[in-house]
């Protein structure tokens, strides 16, 4: 009896997930990372969020990402239901507020990949989120990655290493930085930051 009661107090608040947030350059692997990490720990929620971009071949509403319109978006941001938004490539992204607090509360660890813009906005609205900066091994590993896809013009890869500069100089202003040397490890590190290990 005792055991069943536990399960239905509230997590007291020292005892729960602080939210995490990844961020780091284009191409350091962050969603890599994340896809390892939850393959071996589901119970991590990674947030969905709200985008203006439309669809992809296979991808569902919901499930990779809330699809809205321009006007929806705007309704989003007047109400202030985005934890974080940016724009990207001419769509909008955004973190569902809502969800994200739900689950804290609910004592369930929650991780958002975002870029470095909606880090520093989440470091506003939520101070005591946690910001772990995904770090390459080296510069010049990062542009080998940039540069080893093959599928984009040089104008492009020359945009990303510019703003890879500017992202890699934020890096002070994380809490915790990991070193992407290997894929496991640092999916390991990010779990044990988030307590889940």
């Amino acid at each position: 009896m005792a055991a069943h009661s536990r399960g239905a107090t509230p997590v007291p608040p020292d005892a729960r997930p602080r939210l995490t947030v990844l961020s780091g350059p284009s191409g350091v692997g962050k969603s890599t990372v994340v896809a390892h990490m939850r393959k071996a720990h589901p119970e991590v929620w990674l947030s969905v969020s709200a985008t203006t971009r439309k669809p992809r071949p296979g991808e569902r509403h919901g499930v990779q990402y809330f699809f809205v319109d321009d006007g929806e978006f705007d309704k989003l941001i007047a109400n202030g239901e985005l934890l974080e938004w940016a724009e990207f490539a001419g769509n909008r992204y955004g973190t569902p507020r809502e969800a994200v607090q739900d689950r804290l509360a609910a004592g369930e660890p929650v991780l958002l990949e975002i870029d470095l813009q909606g880090a520093r906005q989440v470091r506003e609205s939520m101070p005591d989120a946690q910001l772990v900066f995904l770090a390459p091994p080296s510069w010049e590993e990062l542009v080998r990655r940039l540069t080893g896809r093959g599928t984009e013009p040089p104008e492009v890869i020359e945009r990303r290493l510019e703003a890879a500069t500017t992202e890699l100089a934020a890096e002070p202003e994380f809490d915790v930085t990991l070193v992407n040397t290997s894929v496991e490890g640092v999916a390991q590190e990010l779990l044990t930051l988030m307590r889940v290990v």
